[in-house]
């Protein structure tokens, strides 16, 4: 079964058991999923939200988390993994986005690489999720998931958004990387499936036996 085929059976499967796919991460506008998705690295979704949920309603442009500071940033958001150098990244992006950008994120993947914090797996979240411009944001997730099903040859996140651009047409990949991350947390667990079990695994791969030990990345 090559690439293409596989493909048109993860698309079916996806779109029968996802066919409308909430965003993960709560927001109120574009600079808020900005942050955060930033503060999302080495974190829960779950713990994000329950920690941004009492925040944005106070603090949701630039110029709130410049006249916060970063030592009140800091403890607003001390819940988070690595919350200090985050806090940083927060407080000079915003004060970026005010000086250079008039408060408002910028729409391209070059500028908003330039951020503080931002790299291109957030960029590719915000042009998705926060413009609608076709994107593939590919995190250690999708990267485990993509080598269990045989779309990406393991080597980085890099490779892996490759290897699904040219697997998948652009007009699926808005949706498409919604629907792996939700399919991977609720049927394709690192520690439940091992390639074998859940429906794409076993739709891809019928005769696979061995249990599937994915690289980092």
């Amino acid at each position: 079964m090559n690439n293409k085929e596989k493909a048109k059976i993860i698309l079916k499967i996806l779109n029968e058991t996802y066919p409308e796919v909430p965003i993960p991460l709560n927001y109120k506008n574009t600079f808020t999923l900005l942050i955060s998705v930033l503060l999302s690295a080495q974190c829960t979704d779950v713990n994000v939200n329950n920690v941004t949920k009492n925040i944005y309603a106070k603090y949701n442009q630039p110029r709130h988390f410049v006249k916060l500071g970063r030592k009140k940033i800091e403890k607003l958001i001390n819940k988070i993994g690595i919350f200090r150098v985050k806090a940083k990244n927060i407080y000079y992006l915003s004060k970026t986005l005010i000086k250079k950008y008039k408060s408002k994120v910028p729409k391209s993947f070059e500028e908003l690489e330039e951020l503080p914090g931002v790299g291109h797996k957030t960029a590719s979240v915000v042009m998705s999720q926060g413009f609608g411009f076709p994107a593939f944001p590919v995190d250690t997730h999708i990267h485990r998931l993509a080598q269990r099903w045989g779309l990406t040859n393991g080597k980085n996140v890099v490779q892996t958004e490759k290897d699904l651009k040219n697997i998948f047409l652009k007009k699926y990949w808005n949706k498409l990387h919604l629907q792996i991350i939700w399919y991977g947390r609720e049927y394709c667990k690192a520690r439940v499936c091992y390639g074998i079990t859940c429906k794409i695994c076993r739709s891809c791969y019928p005769n696979r036996k061995k249990l599937i030990k994915t690289k980092k990345a």
